[in-house]
């Protein structure tokens, strides 16, 4: 590969902005200094104005396949990845089939060996009945163990109490839990059926996914971590009641108890389904202005380590339906990088804090090796960025294999200007560069 050198970079990196020059060689980052000789290179980049960014960890994204990719492929849905900024992803195991062993697992490696351009991982499905293949789990390049507790395709909702506690007292690594307690949330869809029969307002889904069935659900997860000394991440915090189970007063890397925030939930409330309908519909749902403006301050304050997609594509057709028709999930990862920047414009985050939440915290978290950060001898994953560059989403820039977004219209105030996976340029204005540059993401876990 050719040396590559950035110059006149505002570098957004552990916790400072400072403008320096950065040398690439071989995929890694080769020298960081307030100068380097252009002599050392074979390109230069003059990113004056610019801020380079480390690529940005999505620890879950549903990226379709195999069985699903009518809606998305992993070769889609890693385009859309790198032209937001996402140089690396962890994708969830409700693939069809679902991914409960250690074959089915790897076959969905295989695929991305062949068709990512962004870095990968996968995690492990658990079910009601697969412990021993899950025990077989290899920690070093498989990112965790995910536990549906609460309803999902296939075989994948584990609702056995047993299940859980061998889940909880047996698996060694990272397990990330979707919490929503099933029995509340088919009690309210009981209740606002006999209301309104079929035809249940989309206005009623976080009354039905509501604040209780989250909190039920989550406080058993946390219950159960503790109990076993579990690792335990809790993934799209959607609810203020959520937050009082997580603790800020410990740094990062000696918690054993995490969570999560998504875009979806710092960016929407319940006051935009009348505009939006079932295109933001997801599980868990979108609640409250409150609900919202806590979950932010939890994410600022460090109750909640990252912020991620659930990036989660259905065709234009599939989300068009009736409220149970409809399915719950949405495309977001071309976009939550110039979201996050969206709240920096508002005064509401950092850029400092934007690195730290979507590239640095998945890395500790996860202890993802050599990446998320800009660092000697670290794989060269960032993005350079335009702040005061406007970027429209219209359907003719969608990148993700269903063709919309909920963003569809929305003018972001800032631009990603280019996005490079292991020291490769994978995406400019001109659009994506294909070829080889996505690799397995390895973790340093036992």
């Amino acid at each position: 590969m050719k040396k590559l050198l950035i110059i006149n970079a505002k570098i957004v990196n552990d916790g400072q902005i400072e403008s320096k020059d950065v040398l690439v060689k071989n995929g890694r980052f080769e020298k960081i200094a307030n100068q380097i000789g252009s002599d050392e290179a074979d390109e230069v980049i003059d990113a004056k104005g610019k801020y380079l960014f480390p690529g940005l960890i999505d620890d879950q994204v549903h990226f379709r396949e195999p069985g699903l990719t009518h809606k998305a492929n992993i070769f889609t849905e890693s385009r859309a990845a790198v032209a937001g900024g996402v140089t690396s992803f962890m994708e969830m195991p409700n693939t069809v089939p679902n991914a409960l062993t250690q074959e089915l697992l790897e076959d969905k490696y295989q695929i991305a060996a062949k068709n990512s351009l962004a870095n990968y991982s996968f995690f492990m499905g658990a079910s009601n009945d697969n412990i021993e293949e899950v025990l077989k789990t290899n920690p070093k390049n498989v990112c965790g163990v995910k536990v549906f507790m609460g309803s999902s395709t296939g075989n994948m909702l584990v609702d056995n109490e047993q299940t859980l506690n061998n889940i909880f007292s047996k698996v060694p690594m990272l397990i990330a839990t979707h919490c929503e307690d099933e029995a509340t949330i088919r009690a309210n869809t009981e209740k606002y059926q006999s209301q309104y029969g079929e035809e249940v307002p989309i206005e009623m889904h976080p009354k039905i996914r509501s604040e209780e069935a989250c909190y039920l659900s989550s406080s058993l997860a946390v219950q159960l971590a503790k109990q076993h000394g579990s690792r335990l991440h809790v993934l799209h915090i959607s609810t203020a009641k959520e937050l009082s189970l997580f603790d800020n007063s410990i740094p990062l890397e000696q918690k054993k108890i995490t969570a999560e925030a998504c875009i979806h939930h710092l960016w929407f409330s319940e006051e935009d389904y009348h505009e939006k309908g079932t295109f933001i519909k997801w599980n868990p749902a979108v609640k409250t202005a409150h609900d919202r403006e806590e979950i932010m301050k939890a994410v600022l304050d460090g109750r909640i380590d990252v912020i991620a997609t659930d990036h989660a594509p259905h065709t234009f057709a599939e989300k068009q339906n009736s409220y149970f028709k409809a399915p719950s999930g949405g495309p977001l990862v071309q976009h939550s990088l110039l979201a996050l920047l969206d709240f920096y414009h508002q005064g509401k985050i950092s850029l400092e804090q934007i690195a730290q939440k979507a590239a640095h915290n998945p890395a500790i978290l996860f202890h993802v090796k050599e990446r998320g950060f800009i660092r000697e001898s670290y794989h060269a994953d960032f993005v350079l960025v335009d702040l005061e560059r406007n970027y429209t989403v219209s359907k003719e820039n969608i990148l993700s294999k269903c063709g919309w977004s909920p963003f569809e219209g929305h003018s972001f105030q800032s631009t990603i200007d280019s996005t490079y996976v292991n020291g490769r340029l994978v995406y400019n204005k001109e659009g994506i560069l294909e070829g080889e540059s996505g690799e397995r993401l390895w973790f340093e876990q036992s």
